[in-house]
């Protein structure tokens, strides 16, 4: 069936598949786009609400307020020492676990964020993550959003319990659907549109992942190992098998020995029979429905560019690193063709990481929070960059102090 893409902008609804999902006031996606801590646009000062005499600033004027930006040189920031800033990390498919969220309910916003969330996807998010269950929460279509929620309302927790971690952010990064809630943070996009393109990307990847049987594989490697050739051989050994056209290639740079390996499940049968000879330490698959990062998931990269062109993008106010090349996002056509591409291109995390940490020898590093489930972008920041893990926090998602 048809499925018609509308954006969330003010007074529109959206429809999918022929069905209204939601049908939001003037005045409620403007309140959206107005969380302090999702979208650094509205303020820079995480404690300023309204106009400066305390008054509440009225829709018409936040969205002259957005309209006319300074310009690059006004609203650049006064440079800070590095150990005054911090960097902040949101995580990927994979991080997901039930009971997740639960720490969040008392922070501003994040009921709402949830609220809105369920009207967006038809279904109860919060529940999911509270609750479960497992089977349904692992599934690409809902972990994905459930990530990017968590994620957001993470920053919340953080705003609230050290606002200078955000008011002090130089730079974020995001790794796979993580680059969106990144960007959300980052004032490039607004968070209901995010959301929904995140729906969008979630629904496609499924759809490609269950086309061919296929996976992902974690490996790590001795000194010697050569991935690239053992996805070659991989390869050859599908097309003995008969498979046109087979996939294998690294899907994920995680840290120095450590990759996810993604592809048909005979190209990883093979890997993992042979992984001795591969000089593979380890080779264990992951739980998940498919090649993500890899050529398998071209036929998603057209529903998510399509929804991509409809939604508002800005250029980050924040330095915000992209998985394909590990590069700053400079403007709003660079963010929709990276995120695109990046569904077919491998995340080059530790790329990633050199390139945000990379500083002469004697600077001191910034403080870096995780932001949202899980604790693995710690691990391999660890493996990558010992000197700037002494600096990394985890923001809790699941108990709060009382």
């Amino acid at each position: 069936m048809h499925t018609k893409v509308v954006v969330l902008r003010k007074g529109v609804s959206v429809n999918m598949r022929g069905a209204t999902l939601l049908n939001m006031r003037t005045s409620s996606i403007t309140e959206l786009r107005s969380f302090p801590f999702l979208c650094r646009k509205v303020s820079n000062n995480p404690h300023q609400h309204g106009s400066q005499n305390g008054t509440q600033t009225s829709p018409e004027t936040k969205d002259q307020l957005i309209e006319n930006e300074p310009t690059e040189e006004e609203q650049r920031r006064p440079k800070r020492k590095p150990s005054e800033s911090s960097v902040l990390l949101f995580p990927g498919q994979g991080s997901q676990f039930v009971g997740m969220g639960r720490g969040l309910l008392k922070y501003r916003n994040v009921k709402d964020m949830f609220a809105v969330a369920q009207k967006i996807l038809g279904y109860d998010l919060l529940s999911m993550c509270l609750d479960g269950p497992e089977e349904e929460l692992m599934k690409t279509v809902h972990c994905q959003p459930a990530v990017f929620v968590t994620s957001l309302a993470a920053v919340e927790r953080l705003n609230h319990e050290n606002p200078a971690a955000i008011e002090n952010c130089v730079a974020a990064a995001g790794f796979s659907v993580g680059e969106f809630a990144a960007l959300v943070f980052s004032g490039a996009m607004d968070f209901t549109e995010a959301l929904y393109a995140v729906k969008v990307r979630a629904e496609a990847m499924q759809t490609a992942s269950e086309l061919i049987p296929s996976g992902m594989l974690s490996v790590m490697g001795r000194p010697q190992a050569k991935y690239k050739y053992a996805c070659l051989q991989a390869r050859e050994h599908c097309l003995s098998l008969g498979i046109k056209e087979p996939v294998c290639s690294v899907a994920n740079y995680l840290f120095p020995d450590g990759r996810v390996i993604a592809g048909h499940k005979e190209a990883l049968d093979f890997l993992q029979q042979n992984s001795r000879k591969l000089h593979f330490l380890r080779a264990r698959p992951l739980p998940v429905s498919g090649a993500f990062h890899t050529a398998l998931m071209e036929s998603a990269t057209e529903p998510l560019r399509d929804v991509l062109r409809q939604v508002e993008v800005r250029r980050p106010e924040i330095n915000v690193y992209s998985n394909v090349d590990a590069k700053r996002y400079m403007h709003e056509g660079h963010v929709r063709r990276q995120l695109a591409k990046q569904l077919v291109s491998p995340v080059k995390w530790e790329q990633t990481l050199h390139e945000v940490f990379e500083r002469t020898q004697g600077q001191s590093f910034p403080h870096t929070y995780e932001v949202g489930p899980g604790k693995q972008l710690g691990a391999t920041l660890q493996k990558c960059n010992m000197k700037a893990y002494k600096s990394y926090t985890h923001v809790d998602v699941t108990t709060h102090d009382d």
